[in-house]
């Protein structure tokens, strides 16, 4: 049975630009991969997969455990946090790490966000995101214009 919690920190730094197979592994860098075998990520497709931004979020154990706890949190009453709820467990899924260190993308989701030959890796330091290079490179020139009021953020 795979792990699904580790007390491991890790710290998601960094750009990588990686190669996808014909199997839709991809290699996730060696400082991100965690200690312990088999642990699992949680890929989310983010934010919908029908925005020309979609990517794939990708969440450790200990942070898509606090998601969890919000999400259980929340009343099942609320239209909203239903539609959260569906999302969220509709538009995910659980991988681990082969012994080469790579995940397989799911085909529906590589499809939903525009990844074929090559993904890019970018780091948000508590989690980071599986992009196709043209959509990251469309996302990154927006960045760079909400950077301003951003940096006010902390």
């Amino acid at each position: 049975m795979p792990n699904t919690t580790t007390n491991e920190l890790i710290h998601y730094h960094s750009l990588f630009r990686h190669g996808v197979d014909e199997k839709r592994r991809v290699q996730i860098p060696a400082k991100w991969r965690p200690s312990a075998p088999d642990v699992e990520f949680t890929l989310i497709l983010w934010p919908n997969g029908a925005q020309a931004d979609a990517c794939l979020l990708v969440l450790p154990p200990a942070e898509m455990n606090a998601l969890a706890d919000k999400i259980r949190a929340m009343p099942f009453a609320d239209s909203k946090a239903q539609a959260l709820r569906r999302l969220l467990g509709s538009k995910s899924a659980n991988v681990t790490l082969d012994k080469a260190g790579r995940i397989c993308l799911p085909e529906e989701m590589a499809k939903a966000v525009g990844i074929d030959k090559e993904a890019v890796l970018a780091g948000l330091v508590d989690r980071f995101e599986i992009w196709s290079p043209e959509r990251y490179e469309t996302v990154s020139a927006v960045d760079a214009a909400l950077l301003p009021e951003a940096f006010k953020l902390i």
